[in-house]
C-alpha cells in the first residue's frame, strides 16, 4: 500500500467493486472461458490483459464481438453503451468472455464488458467520499457477541457500532496493510485492542452506528529512539519507550517516512501540554491536544518525505507497524521523524498519534 493516507477503508475492495459490476453487468455469451483484468496493452485488436489472478494473457477480440461500457453503478447489460475497439484505453477494467484458441493460451473474446479508467476513478472517489461522510474510526474496547456491537474509544469518547446480518466484514493480514490482502472477517475476529473503522447509519449524536461495512486488523505503535540503522538490510532498531526493549523493524517501498518540522513539532507538543502556541508558530492541525484524524491526514500529506539514509542513531522516532511475529519483524506503515518534542511533552499520547487510519488506502481517511 504505497503512500499513506489514507486509512481505514473501509468500503469495498475497488478490484470487488468491479468484479461486482461488470460480472452482473455483461452481456450474454455463449459458454466458455471468462477473465477479469486490466488492459496493460493494445494492438489492434489484440490486448494484453493483466488479470486479477497476476498472470498477463492475451486477448483476441473476434470479428463481430460485442463491446458494451458500463458506467458505475450501471448494472442492466441492456441500458449499457455499445463501443468499438478504438475506444479501448490502456488501463480500463475489462471482463472478457470467450474460447481459448488452439494454442491453450490466446483468448479468443466475443463479448467484452468495459469499465473506463476514469470512470473507476469517479467510483472510488464517490466510496472515499462516502466513508468520510459515515464512517467512524477507533480502538476496540469490548465485543459483545450477544447482541453484536462493539464499543470503540474514539478521541477520549465512547461509541458503539451495532452490527446487522447484512454487515460485511474485512480484516488486514497480518504481514499488511494493503487493502487488497484483507480478507473476509466475521464478528468473532474483532478483538480488544484492534484498530476499527465502520461505516454506516450514525445516531442523532453520533453515539452509534449501525455498521454497513466493518474493516479491522492489529497494529503496533513504537516509538522511542534510534539505536542502529542497516540501510542494505532496509531495517532500523529502536529503543520502545513503552517496552523499554530494542525493536527491529523493517522498512519496505509501501512504508511511509516523513519528517516532522522543528516548528510544527514544537507547537504539537505545547498543544499536548494543553499550552496555545503562539500565533506565528505553525497551524496545529486540529483544535485539539490530539489531532483529528482528517487533519492529520492533510498534515501527513503534507510533510516533507525521510528516508532510510536520513535518520542518524539518537533521533526520536514513531512509528506505526504491523503487528510482527517471533519469525517476522514488523514491518513499518508510517514512520514520522523529528518528533522528541512530541515524546518529552506527552511519552503515552504520543503513542497512539499515528493512526491506520492516515493511510493511503485506509477508506475516507479519519475523519469523525
Amino acid at each position: 500500500m504505497k503512500n499513506p493516507l489514507r486509512a481505514l477503508i473501509l468500503m469495498l475492495l475497488l478490484a470487488v467493486l468491479c468484479t461486482t459490476l461488470l460480472a452482473q453487468a455483461a452481456a450474454p455469451a455463449p459458454a466458455g472461458v471468462k477473465q477479469l483484468g486490466s488492459i496493460q496493452k493494445i494492438n489492434g485488436s489484440q490486448l494484453s490483459l493483466a488479470t486479477d489472478q497476476g498472470s498477463v494473457i492475451q486477448v483476441s477480440i473476434q470479428s463481430g464481438a460485442r463491446l458494451f461500457r458500463f458506467a458505475p453503478g450501471q448494472t442492466d447489460a441492456k441500458t449499457a453503451t455499445p463501443i468499438q475497439i478504438t475506444d479501448l484505453q490502456v488501463g480500463d477494467r475489462v471482463l472478457v468472455r470467450g474460447k481459448l484458441a488452439d494454442d491453450g493460451t490466446t483468448l479468443n473474446a466475443s463479448a467484452v464488458a468495459v469499465m473506463k479508467q476514469q470512470d473507476i476513478a469517479q467510483l472510488k472517489q464517490q466510496e472515499l467520499l462516502d466513508w468520510q461522510r459515515r464512517s467512524v474510526g477507533g480502538v476496540v474496547k469490548q465485543v459483545d457477541p450477544a447482541t453484536g456491537s462493539v464499543t470503540l474509544t474514539v478521541a477520549g469518547k465512547t461509541v458503539v457500532v451495532n452490527t446487522t446480518p447484512k454487515t460485511t466484514y474485512k480484516r488486514y493480514a497480518p504481514d499488511s496493510v494493503k487493502w487488497e490482502d484483507a480478507t473476509s472477517a466475521k464478528l468473532s475476529d474483532i478483538h480488544p485492542g484492534d484498530q476499527l473503522r465502520a461505516k454506516g447509519t450514525k445516531n442523532e449524536d453520533a453515539s452509534q452506528l449501525t455498521a454497513e461495512e466493518i474493516v479491522a486488523g492489529t497494529f503496533r505503535n513504537i516509538s522511542g529512539l534510534v539505536t542502529s540503522i542497516d540501510s542494505a538490510q532496509g531495517t532500523l532498531t529502536v529503543q520502545d519507550l513503552a517496552s523499554k526493549k530494542p525493536v527491529s523493524v523493517k522498512i519496505t517501498a509501501d512504508s511511509q517516512m516523513k519528517k516532522l518540522p522543528p516548528q510544527l513539532a514544537a507547537g504539537l507538543a505545547m498543544r499536548m501540554k494543553g499550552i496555545t502556541p503562539p500565533a506565528n508558530s505553525a497551524p496545529p492541525p486540529a483544535d485539539s491536544a490530539k489531532p483529528r484524524g482528517g487533519d492529520l491526514n492533510q498534515l501527513l500529506a503534507r510533510l516533507p518525505a525521510a528516508s532510510l539514509e536520513d535518520l542518524k542513531k539518537g533521533e526520536a522516532v514513531m512509528i506505526l507497524s504491523t503487528q510482527g511475529s517471533a519469525a517476522q519483524s514488523p514491518v513499518a506503515i508510517t514512520l514520522l521523524d523529528g518528533v522528541e518534542p512530541l515524546l518529552t511533552a506527552s511519552p503515552s499520547g504520543a503513542q497512539s498519534f499515528l493512526t491506520p487510519w492516515s493511510l493511503a488506502s485506509a477508506p475516507g481517511g479519519d475523519q469523525q
